[in-house]
């Protein structure tokens, strides 16, 4: 019997699109969802990834509407997705790109903490661009399906880390972000984006999903796209430019 997660498999493979899994059975929930992503990651790790991380998707509430998806859903990165660059556009189904703040976690994080405890648990943070990739044509999709297909995680590239400071962790919910490609601005968003205050309501919303789940100490956490994830195609440069914090440069090369 094929299952959602040998059905998707099989689309990342192959680059073969397949409709929403919510086309055929619209009954189909976040909790049977979340159970297809984990069968899809159990079949990774057996390939031999490991897991390294979370990426959060959705944290950015003024394209709620755009995607017809209305609250946060995350998804696993593994060795094999958190890569340098440059990135291949064939790699993946309909590749979009997407800024983000990606934090390093020094402690594990739990959902009695308050904030200051759970702040106290990122060790660091650098600029990161995530590549979302969808097997459903046309990005159409409802939350369920996103899921299920390991909340559209395609691979992440950051750049180097910078310690987590308290003035850095506060910046996080003020400044502004310019995505350029090829020299132009193309979009603009700023870190209230996410969830109304930032990169670290994200983190907060993330940990209280996953209860007793814990992010463990070492792994990193993206924590959603900063502005509109535009496509992306071979032979365009891509970097970014913040004010209001100080993270290291990033760019990223799409062959």
């Amino acid at each position: 019997m094929i299952t959602v997660a040998d059905a998707i498999l099989h689309a990342f493979d192959h680059r073969q699109p397949m409709a929403p899994i919510t086309d055929s059975d619209p009954d189909f929930d976040l909790p049977r969802a979340y159970a297809a992503q984990a069968e899809l990651t159990k079949t990774r790790r057996r390939r031999g990834a490991r897991v390294v991380g979370v990426k959060t998707g959705f944290t950015n509430t003024t394209i709620w509407d755009l995607y017809n998806v209305h609250a946060p859903i995350h998804g696993p990165v593994f060795d094999t997705t958190w890569r340098s660059g440059p990135v291949a556009a064939a790699d993946f189904l309909e590749p979009r790109i997407e800024p983000e703040i990606v934090l390093r976690l020094d402690a594990s994080p739990s959902p009695e903490m308050d904030d200051e405890s759970l702040t106290a648990c990122i060790g660091a943070l650098a600029r990161g661009f995530e590549i979302v990739t969808s097997p459903f044509p046309g990005w159409r999709f409802r939350a369920a399906d996103t899921v299920a297909a390991g909340a559209l995680h395609g691979a992440l590239v950051t750049g180097d880390f910078a310690r987590a400071t308290r003035d850095a962790l506060a910046a996080l919910a003020s400044f502004d972000i310019r995505l350029i490609r090829d020299g132009e601005t193309v979009a603009r968003g700023r870190g209230a984006n996410v969830l109304g205050t930032g990169p670290l309501a994200a983190l907060r919303d993330l940990v209280t999903r996953r209860g007793a789940d814990r992010l463990q100490a070492g792994w990193i956490v993206s924590t959603g796209t900063l502005t509109d994830a535009l496509a992306i195609a071979p032979g365009e440069s891509w970097t970014t430019e913040i004010d209001g914090l100080s993270l290291p440069p990033l760019s990223l090369t799409i062959v």
